[in-house]
Parts: C-alpha cells; sequence; structure tokens
C-alpha cells in the first residue's frame, strides 16, 4: 500500500485483479474513479494500474502541483504538448502490451485513440470491477457521506421555514439550491420539486407551477460536500384522503426495507420486500423503478436494490430505501433514505421526519 494513501488497498486490489485478468495495465479517466483509489480529483487525467509496477498517473501542465499535494507517492506523467492520452503513455507502458483494461463507457475518440496507439493490444471492459470496488466505503469516506447526508438534513429544515404557499416550483428548488451553495459544494444532482399532481412524474423537471398550502409537495435533494453526495427524498402531505393513504402504502414499505437490510441479502431480495407490499396493496404497477441505489462519488453507484438484481449487500455499502407510488395525473409519493449496511443489519444516516 502506497505510503500516504488511504485507498492504497483499493489500488492493491485493482493491481491484483490485472494480475489475474492478464491485463498489462488498467487505464481509468474517470473522476471519480481515480479519485476512488488515490483522492486525487481531477477531470482531466489517467490514471495507470499495473500488475507489477507502481501506478502512474498522466495529466498536463494545470493539474501537476495539485497531485504533487495531494498524492506525492503518485508518479506523475505530463502530457506533452499536443500529445493524446494514449500516445504520451504509449511512450510510458512497454512496446510489448497486449491486453489493457479501461472504464467500458469512454468517448468513442479516445477508443479510437487507443487502438490506434496500441493497434496490437486488446480492449477489456473492466467497468464492473471499478464499480464493486467503490461500492465498499473505507472508514473516511463513510464518515464523509454521513456529514454530507447531515448537512442535507439540515438544509430541508432551513428551507421547510422559507417555503411558503404561493412560490412556485422553480422558487423552491432556487431556496433549496441556494443553501446547499452557501453550506455545501452545490446539489449532488438536481433538485427535484414537485408540487401536486407533477409528483406522478418521478423525475419531474421543476416549473412554474405553484405550491398552495394543503397540496402535496414532495422534494427529492442531495447536497454535495467534500467530493461525496446525499440523496433524501420527503413529502409535505396533503389533505386528499387518497393521498394519505399511498402515503402511508409507501411508509411502511420503506420501513420495511430498511427493517430486513442486513449483509448477505441480494439487491433483488431487498426490492422485493418493498415491492411486496406495494403490490399487495394494488398498486404494484404504479411502483415502476427501482427500490434504490448506491451513493458516493457519483449520485448513482453500486450496489443496486432492484428486482433480480445478484448484488449482495456488504458491510460498508451505503444504499438509498425509496419506495414510490404513482398516479398519472393525480398524486406521486416517493419516501427515500441512505442506509449503511452494518455487520448486523443497517444503520439510517437520513434524520429528516418523515
Amino acid at each position: 500500500m502506497p505510503d500516504g494513501n488511504p485507498f492504497g488497498e483499493r489500488l492493491s486490489s485493482l493491481a491484483r485483479y490485472a494480475a489475474r485478468r492478464r491485463l498489462d495495465a488498467v487505464l481509468l479517466w474517470g473522476e471519480a474513479n481515480i479519485r476512488s483509489v488515490t483522492g486525487v480529483a481531477c477531470d482531466s487525467a489517467c490514471l495507470v494500474v499495473r500488475p507489477a509496477a507502481p501506478p502512474l498517473i498522466a495529466t498536463d501542465f494545470r493539474y501537476v502541483p495539485m497531485i504533487h499535494r495531494v498524492a506525492p507517492w503518485l508518479k506523475t506523467v505530463r502530457l506533452g504538448r499536443g500529445r493524446t492520452f494514449a500516445e504520451t503513455l504509449k511512450a510510458w507502458l512497454p512496446a510489448n502490451v497486449r491486453r489493457l483494461g479501461y472504464e467500458g463507457s469512454v468517448p468513442a475518440s479516445r477508443y479510437l485513440s487507443l487502438k490506434k496507439a496500441f493497434r496490437r493490444a486488446a480492449l477489456v471492459d473492466v467497468a464492473d470491477e471499478i464499480l464493486s470496488l467503490r461500492a465498499v466505503k473505507t472508514l473516511p469516506e463513510i464518515a464523509k457521506i454521513t456529514q454530507a447526508v447531515a448537512l442535507n438534513d439540515e438544509i430541508w429544515t432551513l428551507a421547510r421555514r422559507e417555503i411558503r404557499s404561493g412560490m412556485t416550483e422553480k422558487e423552491i428548488q432556487r431556496v433549496i439550491r441556494g443553501f446547499m451553495n452557501a453550506l455545501g459544494d452545490g446539489e449532488a444532482f438536481e433538485t427535484i420539486v414537485c408540487a401536486g399532481a407533477n409528483a406522478a412524474e418521478c423525475h419531474h423537471v421543476p416549473d412554474d407551477t405553484v405550491w398552495r398550502r394543503g397540496d402535496p409537495l414532495l422534494v427529492d435533494m442531495g447536497v454535495k460536500l467534500d467530493g461525496v453526495c446525499s440523496d433524501m427524498t420527503r413529502c409535505i402531505k396533503g389533505t386528499d384522503p387518497k393521498y394519505r393513504e399511498i402515503y402511508d402504502i409507501v411508509l411502511e414499505a420503506n420501513k420495511a426495507a430498511i427493517a430486513a437490510l442486513k449483509p448477505g441479502m441480494t439487491g433483488g431480495a431487498l426490492d422485493k420486500v418493498a415491492r411486496d407490499i406495494i403490490a399487495k396493496a394494488g398498486y404494484g404497477k404504479a411502483f415502476g423503478h427501482s427500490l434504490g441505489h448506491g451513493v458516493g462519488y457519483e449520485i448513482h453507484e453500486e450496489p443496486c436494490a432492484r428486482a433480480n438484481s445478484a448484488a449482495v449487500m456488504e458491510p460498508g455499502m451505503f444504499v438509498t430505501i425509496e419506495p414510490g407510488i404513482y398516479l398519472e395525473g393525480r398524486l406521486g409519493v416517493r419516501i427515500e433514505d441512505l442506509a449503511l449496511v452494518t455487520p448486523d443489519g443497517c444503520r439510517v444516516v437520513s434524520r429528516s421526519r418523515k
């Protein structure tokens, strides 16, 4: 494990994986992937992990000093003027490269430049392995995500005091966004605000619809803090008896899934706990999305809790629990908490009242 790198075990695991797959190197460009194994936040770099050699990172002049400061143990290769990443890496990798791992989703121009620079090398998609490595969080990551969730709770409390009847969805969104910018590092994703029947659209884009007291309001929000994300959905209940009936069903499904979540459970089994409750109530077709997803450097990570998912829950994983019922043209309810899988079950880190 390189000195000073709290993610060194992940880096070592990736190197061992490369050896097992007989890869000459694994190439990572994604900022979240690079950060997850080095702590370096850079959107213009390529990390090279090799089975039997120290890792190196290629970047341009702008980011070299930052990398020296954040990861002094990491060998830094500066891009030459007018040279692509592939051309620069070709000078540093052995001439007889035969197999290169890559993230699976890269711009076509980058893929083609790799094919040109390493004509005899097979390009191997290693995206699943990278995502699996990131799924179990380190202790520092757990602390940071928990802090981001606590801030998200605080912002929701502050926003509730500012939200007034007569405000539009966009105005409510701006209130929440303002607190996120002032107290955190901005939004982890575009805050979703749904007044009344608009909540029947799972990912409604806030518009000029006016919220009136007595009407329901759904808010899906997450603040970003120190590179990690948070995620939570809360509803202000409406006075419609049908809405309250639906809300109670979704809340029951939310609580049941939380009670069931434990290590060794598959994402499919967890999804089924909530889905069966909603289906038994007669609204199975109105719950059309998965129960949840992982959260970390990106808002959607592994593990995924969806129907038939074989992903196995492990201690140190975060997963959202967000069942919902959506009746087009009438109403929508989603209740979302973020839970940390523990050795004997789970711990809900979202604290806002439901």
